[in-house]
């Protein structure tokens, strides 16, 4: 064959290009490590240090270990509990499940006693058991709703809430002096023999579900609802559930309802993303006559709710519409409860508690005001919330429900973090007992509004990879108008009447200017509150490329001019926009709808 010197150039070419792309996949798994956080961990499985995969886990394990028994001297006789959720990357070999089989194999070889799920377990269970059996720490294995090839490792305290500073700083420090494998970390067959490992399966599942059904009003109601867990594994869980809430057994998507780390009929496994997630669960409602759709995330600690209109279209509820309904129903259940057990104790109100994080709606505030319980906000994150509510328990309070925007939800103390399995039992019961009423949730939620105030949010965000430009968009606003340390005053023809930042620490509606909320200089946060009764939020996300934006128009009671309302917001949203965020300037890609 004759040489051909533009085929030679050609081919020197594509080899040079999968060179480049070869050495690009190799810098990606061993440039930098896993950064262990209050979150622990979150990464793509795969080979590398910074990926997901055996080596990784039993380094991060080896870290945490010794960080316990440094903290503990009871580690050895209280021990830890390992949950994992059905995830798989047969690419890698890597899965939930023998990941979590690694982390047990490391403590045992210490001594440590182990509480082992041997089957998949909602994310909840696991600090349900820390609580439960007074553990150390719990570690559970679940990448919640990321993308299919993702897995995590989420760690738990011996309060039964996700870790905070300094524990993650101390856990870190202590997986960098501890990665070369102990001989014994390996071992997971011997490891599984071992006297000090449990199974705690069946006895979780049942003091659970005993523990979630304390003080509610149990309904019998014959309301046809469809449940999906979206190919994770929620689904007997919920089952189990509504059983024990006495109440009809909901349809289950039948093509989602068993784990499948594929997620073969979704784009994303995230039913925050709303229709596109729950098209099969529409199909199966309208087929079976149903009017409402639950929905978990992958890992059971989130839950989405949808409801057919009269129009014949679904409506799908936003994570503070939910939040308002289910906290509305909490403080109802509260007050039947507390008059038929301590009806002379009409102080009883002042020891109860409901908490959100500062990007939520403000509609708890607006209840407890009214209904003279305590309202708290907590940083983004039920990290924040679960420690929160456990330093309000051990004083003695009642803390009846806690809630952020992304869905997530606290309905029983039993569980100091979000739990998508009672709050789809609890949202079902609440739906039962409005059907009594002849009532649907869309109509409820207007009952709410009306007695409490219009709550109408409006979230979204842009995307932005560049740092100097996000660094350079919070600078601007700390120093609006060229004026060192100067918050802007108007945005557009809004008047800003009170400002916080808690990346400095900054905040004009609490003494001396100090915020109260914890601040971190690590992420941006800015919150900005107008006269007209708007809350704005802008903040950097901890995990995507994201300038995230949160905003609400709260109105006093009696102001039920919807239309008007919305429309104010969107007037104060692109004000926003267009006064602080400057996405033409800045280069910022909106939110693909």
């Amino acid at each position: 064959m004759p040489f051909n010197f533009d085929t030679a150039v050609g081919l020197m070419g594509i080899l040079y290009t999968t060179k480049l792309r070869a050495v690009e996949a190799l810098r990606k798994c061993f440039a930098s490590r896993m950064e262990f956080g209050t979150a622990g961990l979150r990464a793509p499985m795969g080979a590398g240090v910074s990926c997901m995969n055996d080596l990784t886990i039993i380094q991060t394990t080896q870290g945490l270990c010794r960080y316990l028994e440094d903290s503990f001297e009871s580690l050895k006789d209280r021990g830890v509990v390992i949950g994992h959720d059905a995830r798989a990357h047969p690419p890698s070999g890597g899965s939930s499940k023998r990941f979590a089989s690694l982390a047990a194999a490391v403590f045992l070889s210490k001594g440590i006693p182990v509480h082992l799920f041997s089957d998949i377990t909602p994310t909840p269970f696991v600090p349900f058991t820390v609580s439960h059996l007074g553990l150390c720490a719990g570690i559970m294995v679940t990448a919640s709703h990321n993308p299919k090839q993702d897995n995590g490792y989420k760690v738990y305290w011996e309060n039964g809430a996700q870790i905070v500073g300094p524990h993650d700083e101390g856990i870190s420090k202590a997986i960098e002096e501890n990665l070369e494998p102990w001989p014994e970390s390996w071992n997971t067959e011997e490891a599984l023999k071992s006297s000090l490992l449990k199974d705690p399966y069946q006895d979780i599942n049942t003091q659970y579900l005993k523990a979630i059904q304390n003080h509610y009003i149990n309904k019998a109601s014959e309301v046809k609802i469809v449940h999906t867990s979206v190919h994770g594994v929620g689904h007997a869980f919920v089952q189990s559930a509504f059983k024990a809430f006495d109440l009809r057994p909901p349809y289950a998507v039948e093509e989602q309802k068993d784990p499948d780390p594929e997620f073969p009929t979704v784009k994303y496994p995230n039913p925050e993303e709303g229709e596109g997630v729950l098209t099969l669960s529409f199909a199966l409602a309208d087929r079976e006559g149903a009017t409402v759709v639950l929905a978990n995330d992958p890992d059971a600690d989130r839950l989405a709710a949808a409801e057919k209109q009269d129009s014949g279209s679904w409506r799908v509820f936003t994570g503070n519409e939910l939040g308002a309904l289910l906290g509305w129903w909490m403080f109802h259940c509260w007050k039947q409860h507390n008059s038929d057990a301590a009806p002379a104790d009409a102080s009883a109100v002042k020891r109860v508690y409901m908490l959100s994080s500062t990007v939520s709606s403000k509609i708890l505030r607006a209840i407890a005001l009214k209904e003279g319980f305590h309202f708290e906000e907590t940083l983004t994150g039920f990290k924040w919330m679960g420690n929160r509510a456990k330093e309000l328990l051990d004083k003695g309070n009642t803390v009846l429900f806690a809630f952020e925007e992304a869905i997530g939800y606290m309905c029983s103390p039993s569980v100091l973090d979000k739990d998508g399995v009672s709050a789809a039992a609890i949202a079902a019961e609440m739906i039962s007992y409005l059907a009594t009423k002849n009532k649907s949730l869309s109509q409820q939620l207007t009952s709410i509004y009306e007695e409490y105030g219009y709550h109408i949010s409006k979230n979204s965000y842009f995307i932005c990879h560049d740092q100097e430009v996000i660094h350079s968009l919070f600078g601007r606003l700390r120093n609006y108008s060229n004026k060192k340390d100067s918050y802007p005053t108007e945005c557009g023809r809004f008047s800003v009447s009170a400002v916080r930042d808690l990346t400095t620490g900054y905040d004009n509606n609490q003494p001396g200017n100090k915020a109260i909320l914890p601040t971190s200089r690590s992420s941006q946060m800015i919150t900005f509150t107008f006269s007209n009764g708007g809350v704005a939020t802008l903040r950097t996300s901890g995990t995507e490329p994201k300038i995230k934006y949160y905003t609400e128009l709260c109105a006093a009671p009696g102001n039920s001019d919807v239309t008007q309302l919305k429309k104010e917001l969107d007037q104060l949203v692109d004000a926003i926009v267009e006064n602080f965020l400057q996405p033409e300037k800045n280069k910022l890609q909106p939110k693909v709808e």
